[in-house]
Order: structure tokens, then sequence, then C-alpha cells
């Protein structure tokens, strides 16, 4: 059986960038936040068919990799802050 994952960067189009204090952070918009959610409760009660589960690694992929890079972007500061290392 093979598995099949969606390309994360076919969700790119859900993605805005809202400025917090001086910095450009990556975001999902409503809608992708909200089918995010959903699908977390699906996979909650153990009833995500086999086509969301392959859309919810998509969307946790995108996440991870705007998490990550958000943190870059927010590095320089925390650790002006004391609160890195």
């Amino acid at each position: 059986m093979t598995t099949v994952i969606a390309k994360p960067s076919s969700l790119l189009s859900n993605i805005r960038v809202e400025k917090v204090d001086k910095f450009q952070l990556f975001k999902f918009n409503d809608e992708l936040q909200i089918r995010m959610e959903e699908l977390l409760q699906r996979k909650k009660a153990n009833s995500l068919t086999p086509e969301e589960a392959i859309e919810l690694e998509s969307i946790g992929e995108l996440d991870r990799i705007f998490t990550h890079i958000n943190a870059i972007k927010l590095s320089p500061k925390l650790k002006f802050f004391g609160i890195l290392a």
C-alpha cells in the first residue's frame, strides 16, 4: 500500500502575513485555521476519512514549516529579552 501525501504548497493561497510588533509573521487565514480545527476534532473522535487524514497531514506540515520560520524571525528579539540563551 502506498501512502499519498498532498503537497503543503497546495495550501499557500490560505496563508496570510500578519504584522506582530515589527515582524511580519506567517499565519493561516481564518478558513484554513477553522478547517484544521475541524479535522483535529474529527481525529480525536477517530472519524477521519483517509482523504481527511491526508489533508490534515498537509496542513500540519505547513504549520510546522511556518512555525519554524516565524521562530527564526523572532529569535533575535527573544535573545534580547533573555528568553533564549
